[in-house]
């Protein structure tokens, strides 16, 4: 089966009731300047985005590293679901105040989903 690369309706994190046990309950793990929130879901993987109104005053640059850290999960999750792991929520946080390349973006995604593994997947 070839595992088509989307970022569809049904992955994403919609639910205000999930979000807030999200952060309340998660575990987080992080690669600078990415953060990831996680939990255990009897759902499918959900994941969101999210860049702090703080460090992006603007509009437009709050989209943009919002597009770029959708496109960096997009690319790389194939790491998630080649180790089977699903039924996770997960929010991907931008905590830096500088303003992103794709380049680091992607090479932090996938270190940030390799670290996030490594924590859920017990040898």
């Amino acid at each position: 089966m070839v595992m088509r690369l989307t970022f569809n309706k049904k992955e994403k994190l919609k639910s205000q009731k999930a979000i807030e046990q999200l952060f309340a309950e998660g575990k987080s793990v992080s690669a600078y300047p990415l953060r990831m929130v996680y939990i255990k879901n009897n759902d499918t993987l959900k994941v969101g985005v999210s860049v702090s109104k703080r460090h992006f005053k603007k509009a437009v640059d709050r989209i943009r590293v919002k597009r770029l850290l959708r496109e960096a999960y997009r690319l790389n999750k194939t790491m998630l679901i080649d180790n089977n792991i699903d039924h996770y929520t997960l929010m991907i946080l931008y905590i830096s105040k500088d303003m992103p390349d794709f380049q680091l973006v992607d090479a932090k995604m996938k270190t940030l989903l390799s670290k996030f593994k490594d924590q859920v997947v017990k040898p």
